[in-house]
Order: structure tokens, then C-alpha cells, then sequence
């Protein structure tokens, strides 16, 4: 890792925090750092040698390798060819531990559960139509149609006919983008 993709751990590093509901300063007080260190460190402006990476880490209740894979890369530029592996019917579209996930799904797909993601997530039929159960309600979707679902709604969608094309973003599992009100 370069010392530009390095720096961007500092994002995680704060978001691993919010998510904990601390302060910087109850970081400092767990890990034997500065505050002024920490906050250089979430703002990109320092970057923490490998020991302090692990005191900030356990201070977190996670690992190096954690904030390591919910690090901002710096300077990601991946193609995903179409003819790109995937299970029958699903295809990724975007690879890696990134911020967002993202699968095509195609054909008459219909897995008969129901889904909960804890963030947001964003389904575009390309071709075709879905239907689509929301939280008690029923949606058909058709081709250009969007739905979008905040973290947290329970639902289960089924392909209507045959060639229908989905594709799928969703914030990742290893980010927290739940919104705390009490911050």
C-alpha cells in the first residue's frame, strides 16, 4: 500500500468511531494517543505507523485489517468485463471490500426470502419488470423504474418475466451509514 491509499484509513477510522458513539478523546484515552495526532489521522493529514494503526484499532474493537478493508481507496479504477463470473443469474458489477456493493441480476430470478440490509440500497430494472414487497407493500416495477430502501425495510422481490435485468447498489455491510439522532 502507497503512502496516498495509506492515509485514507482515516475515514474508517472515524466512521468506526461515530459508529461507537465516542469521542475523540475517549480514543485518546484508549489507545495512549493525542487527540490532535487522531484527528490528523481521520482528516488525512497524518499517517499512522503500524503499532499506532493497531492502538487505534483496539481503542476501536476492531483490527488493523478491518479499517484496512473499509479504508477509502484513494485511487480505485476497476472494469468488470460483462462476461465476468458469477453464480447463475448474478453477476458482480463492482469488486472489493468498497463502500458500495453492487450485482446484476438476470433472468426470471425468484429466491422466495425475504431481504434486511442495514443501509440503504438502490434497485434499477434495466429490462423487464419485478415485483416488489415492501414492508406490507406490494410494487411492480418496470423497465427505468427505481426503488429505492433505506437501511432497515424488509422486503423480497421476484423477476416477472423472462430476460428482466436488475441491477442492485447497496451502501456495504461494512460500512455503518445508520444515522444516529442523538449525534
Amino acid at each position: 500500500m502507497d503512502d496516498k491509499e495509506a492515509l485514507r484509513v482515516g475515514a474508517a477510522v472515524r466512521r468506526r468511531r461515530r459508529s461507537l458513539g465516542l469521542t475523540l478523546a475517549a480514543v485518546a484515552d484508549r489507545s495512549g494517543l493525542s487527540v490532535p495526532f487522531l484527528s490528523q489521522v481521520e482528516n488525512e493529514r497524518a499517517r499512522p505507523s503500524a503499532r499506532s494503526l493497531e492502538r487505534v484499532a483496539d481503542a476501536l474493537e476492531t483490527t488493523t485489517a478491518a479499517l484496512h478493508a473499509a479504508a477509502d481507496s484513494a485511487r480505485t479504477v476497476d472494469v468488470v468485463r460483462a462476461d465476468a463470473g458469477g453464480g447463475p443469474g448474478v453477476r458482480r458489477v463492482a469488486r472489493g471490500g468498497h463502500q458500495l456493493h453492487a450485482k446484476e441480476y438476470t433472468g426470471e430470478l425468484d429466491t422466495g426470502r425475504e431481504y434486511q440490509h442495514r443501509n440503504d440500497e438502490v434497485m434499477y430494472i434495466a429490462d423487464g419488470s419485478v415485483e416488489v414487497e415492501a414492508e406490507g407493500r406490494a410494487y411492480r416495477l418496470e423497465r427505468g423504474d427505481t426503488l429505492y430502501l433505506s437501511g432497515g425495510v424488509r422486503h423480497r422481490w421476484r423477476a416477472t418475466e423472462p430476460g428482466t435485468r436488475i441491477l442492485v447498489v447497496a451502501v456495504a455491510e461494512h460500512i455503518d451509514a445508520t444515522f444516529d439522532t442523538r449525534r
